[in-house]
């Protein structure tokens, strides 16, 4: 049997150590479909019940294992739907390569049916790489740059193949005019900054008395590094939220997460330091990080085209975090670990204080900050976490502490609804020896994780470690635009786009022969966690949480304040609640430190 270009399109993604291509089929494929037959299912077809959830469960393979996440689909609506899981993958920095069916070459230009033009609609999400193969001898370079691409410019790539192209025999590129032989594998290598910008960046640190540092995701290869540099230089240490597992939050210095769903001592450190260092974030909310005279300023990023933007910074450091610090280190010059560091770190135990009061504030029914308080000390050292877009992502980055080797992520920069799910599921073809769990609101539950419980259903009898947890926030609201509505606008809740029905997400799980439960009160919170982490099969937890528990930005300034008195005096339909919640909030931070003792959350 000859060879057929489907065939050898799989065998080189095999010849990559391609392993899993999440993706869902159609007649635009039937080559490649035809193909997974023939190869005995290898690289393994991940079936997806939506395309837009097999990209992004290509981007949490990707986020989690750091190897290149590959999606394929169909020609016309099979394409489109990659799109948002693909922008998610780009905006990120993820690696992903996406495989999509076009219709045969004869029909092109015909207003044939499913007949999109790929190549303008993808021209932007994979435009460091994008190529629509029409001959076999086009192969194996379009894959091979796709996948060379994608790896070296952490993006998006994307390979459009007709259908009748997948048909063709595969016959390779010759040793003749205009053909492109290709060969495999990816060299290794860690740029690095000059001597002389080095030193130029040496002489800001060390010049300043009160050192602040930023870190993002691009900064997680090194993690002793920064240790080391946060000991020298007596700094504190904020992360980006992408970069929320690039250091352990059991370390004092470690104030947290930055931004609007960011810590107080992260704001504090912040408003008052004399000099910045951010190494591998492009975080985007200028507003806060110092005052732009306040501070004198260096980056380290690898990309020299997401260098210099943000903040004046000083000096730009074009490198590998890991090899860039360890050769500026030697040239630093320690510091006394003085009233700055002290006073990092004791903003940062008080933080956390706060953070237990305020996860012990009664609501109705179930305060949601308990419900991600609880989970923080019963997290396995080795669990891999996920935060959808929404309020659940406040609670994420402000309740659940890095330590061991968690990994956790969410759509940081696109910020797109519904991928918690998809993300874990992801992950678990990554580790599937490791526990998964999802944090999501009952928004991006209902817009697509549901259906996503069935996909898990379809395979997790095959991992290792069967548990993987979806916690659901119920509160029967799209939380955080309600939330945005009050604060930034003045406006009241607008029940016709807020209000959600109620679903049994655990009925709907242990239909499907998955497992779950329904919490509805505050003392069910902790057992509930345990049961989840103790099952041997995917569960659901449907936590019953108050939507007026507000997501109050530590730092929330008199303007953000006022709008959402506007918006309450206006005739918001749970303004009683919100008064009272708000108010019960904001008074835990205001209470001086020491234990609280009253109401305390189970730690145990």
């Amino acid at each position: 049997m000859s060879t057929k270009v489907s065939d050898h399109i799989l065998a080189r993604l095999r010849d990559w150590g391609v392993e899993h291509v999440f993706a869902y089929a159609g007649d635009g494929i039937n080559g490649l479909l035809a193909a997974w037959e023939r190869a005995d299912n290898t690289p393994r077809f991940i079936q997806a019940r939506h395309e837009e959830m097999a990209a992004f469960q290509a981007v949490g393979y990707a986020k989690f294992s750091g190897r290149v996440g590959v999606c394929a689909a169909t020609s016309g609506p099979g394409a489109i739907h990659l799109l948002n899981g693909l922008y998610d993958a780009k905006l990120d920095h993820v690696p992903v390569v996406a495989i999509v069916g076009q219709t045969n070459r004869s029909a092109m230009g015909g207003s044939y049916q499913q007949e999109v033009d790929l190549l303008s609609l993808y021209k932007d999400v994979a435009s460091d790489f994008l190529e629509m193969v029409t001959v076999p001898e086009q192969l194996p370079n379009a894959i091979d740059r796709a996948i060379r691409t994608a790896y070296g410019r952490r993006t998006v790539t994307a390979v459009i193949v007709p259908a009748d192209v997948q048909e063709l025999d595969y016959s390779p590129p010759t040793h003749d005019f205009k053909m492109v032989p290709s060969s495999l594998g990816l060299a290794s290598y860690a740029p690095v900054p000059t001597e002389d910008d080095l030193a130029r960046a040496a002489e800001v640190l060390n010049a300043g008395e009160k050192v602040a540092v930023l870190i993002g995701q691009g900064a997680r290869g090194a993690r002793a590094e920064v240790e080391q540099l946060a000991d020298v230089l007596g700094a504190g240490v904020a992360k980006a939220l992408l970069g929320k597992d690039a250091l352990p939050d059991d370390l004092p210095y470690v104030t947290g997460a930055i931004g609007l769903l960011g810590t107080r001592p992260s704001y504090e450190m912040m408003r008052y330091c004399d000099t910045l260092l951010v190494v591998g974030s492009s975080f985007p909310y200028t507003q806060f990080m110092p005052e732009l005279d306040q501070a004198r300023a260096v980056q380290i990023d690898i990309d020299p085209h997401m260098v210099g933007m943000r903040y004046p910074f000083e000096v730009n450091l074009v490198g590998d975090a890991k090899a860039t610090l360890q050769r500026l280190l030697p040239q630093l010059e320690p510091k006394k670990h003085g009233n700055w560091r002290k006073k990092i770190e004791k903003d940062t135990a008080r933080w956390w204080e706060v953070m237990e009061r305020r996860a012990a504030v009664e609501a109705d029914p179930v305060n949601p900050e308990y419900v991600i308080h609880a989970l923080d000390a019963l997290l396995p050292d080795d669990v891999i976490l996920a935060a959808d877009s929404g309020s659940s992502a406040n609670w994420y980055a402000r309740h659940l502490r890095i330590r061991g080797t968690m990994r956790g992520s969410l759509s940081g920069t696109l910020a797109t609804m519904g991928p918690g799910v998809p993300y874990v599921i992801g992950a678990k073809f990554a580790h599937p020896d490791r526990p998964a769990i999802a944090l999501v609101g009952d928004g991006a539950m209902q817009m697509n994780g549901m259906a996503e419980l069935i996909t898990a259903g379809k395979y997790w009898s095959e991992w290792q470690d069967p548990r993987l947890i979806v916690a659901v926030l119920n509160n029967q609201d799209l939380n955080q635009v309600t939330w945005e509505m009050r604060a930034m606008s003045g406006a009241p809740q607008f029940l016709p786009s807020q209000a959600l029905p109620d679903v049994r997400y655990a009925d709907f799980a242990r239909s499907i022969g998955l497992d779950g439960v329904r919490v509805e009160k505050p003392g069910e919170v902790v057992d509930a966690w345990r049961t989840a982490l103790a099952a041997d099969r995917p569960f659901v937890i449907d936590f019953r949480t108050d939507p007026a528990v507000p997501p109050i930005p530590p730092h929330a300034g008199l303007d953000q304040i006022e709008a959402a008195a506007t918006a309450l005096i206006k005739g918001d339909s749970d303004r009683v609640a919100v008064v009272k919640q708000g108010l019960k909030a904001k008074v835990q931070e205001m209470l001086p430190g020491g234990k609280h003792r009253h109401g305390r959350p189970d730690r145990d």
